[in-house]
């Protein structure tokens, strides 16, 4: 068994590939190099690889992705056929996300930021009671992140919709399925949060003409990917007031751009695509155990369908 890892960095690289040799002691780990000679690796380990890794490694025989994107991966041009994608499954990212969009939700229906500012005036002031019922959430995306955070949302008592191409059940979640269904999804929702896969038929999905069918002060939170948004039409809706504000993770052009109006938009709030970090030793332990099951010959989960690209 040959495993080569291929990430961005080539500090993370010596990382995944120590972590990986001592999960897998029987296999050979190899860090990917620009200049090195093929090593005749049937697995890759990989994140944003170069396109150059299946040129040269011709035996590969599955690609797993350190994380649930693979969109990048997709786009190869040299990408081999019959390669297997296997995409990134949880590994701690779901509670993450789940505290992330809870964290911007309470904020906002709990009057926080209105406290803070009275904090600041010296006033004691309390604010009105919240209703939940004016605070309907719409998820769009119901892999195993999107459920995650709907379940989460609808444990805290948040009326919570689920919008996906497919459609799944999830108790205590409304489901809307399909393209059809969903003007009558975001018709509903007032804090609406991304986490669809990336593809041809996602990309701009955020943009004026769905967004201005949310309800009136409307949040979007946007947790996919940055191309998921038509980013000039998001201030547009801010500052004419159909939408309140928005949390915004993962952007076109990464690192976000000096000079780029999100940056001091009052109401846009940013991070650096930290929603959901990638936590080493659960992603280590759910690729070691894929590895083993795979080689076996037998089913793994997380098997990307490339016609769909998720």
């Amino acid at each position: 068994m040959k495993i080569i890892c291929a990430s961005t960095s080539a500090s993370e690289q010596s990382t995944w590939c120590d972590m990986l040799a001592a999960a897998l002691p029987q296999a050979q780990v190899f860090p990917w190099l620009d200049d090195g000679p093929a090593c005749g690796a049937d697995i890759a380990v990989v994140w944003h690889p170069p396109a150059a890794l299946f040129e040269r490694e011709r035996d590969l025989r599955v690609a797993f992705n350190l994380g649930a994107g693979v969109d990048s991966l997709l786009k190869l041009p040299n990408l081999p056929d019959d390669v297997v994608i296997v995409r990134l499954e949880d590994a701690g990212m779901a509670a993450q996300m789940a505290e992330y969009v809870a964290h911007y939700v309470v904020r906002a229906s709990r009057h926080f930021d209105e406290y803070e500012a009275l904090q600041k005036a010296g006033r004691w002031q309390p604010l009105a009671e919240i209703d939940r019922r004016q605070w309907p959430i719409g998820i769009m995306g119901l892999g195993v992140l999107g459920t995650s955070v709907a379940q989460a949302m609808a444990g805290l008592s948040y009326p919570v919709a689920g919008w996906s191409r497919s459609g799944r059940r999830l108790e205590g979640v409304q489901t809307f399925a399909g393209l059809e269904s969903l003007p009558d999804f975001l018709a509903r929702t007032r804090v609406l949060v991304n986490l669809l896969p990336l593809t041809p038929d996602t990309e701009g999905i955020l943009c004026r003409a769905t967004l201005s069918q949310l309800l009136p002060e409307s949040h979007l939170i946007n947790l996919g990917r940055g191309a998921h948004l038509v980013e000039e039409d998001l201030p547009g809706l801010i500052d004419g007031g159909h939408m309140a504000g928005a949390m915004l993770d993962v952007f076109r052009v990464e690192p976000l751009p000096a000079g780029h109006p999100f940056w001091t938009h009052p109401r846009i709030k940013i991070t650096p695509h930290v929603a959901a970090i990638t936590l080493r030793r659960e992603t280590v332990e759910q690729i070691g155990a894929k590895i083993l099951a795979f080689m076996r010959g037998e089913t793994i989960s997380g098997v990307v369908a490339r016609e769909r690209g998720y």
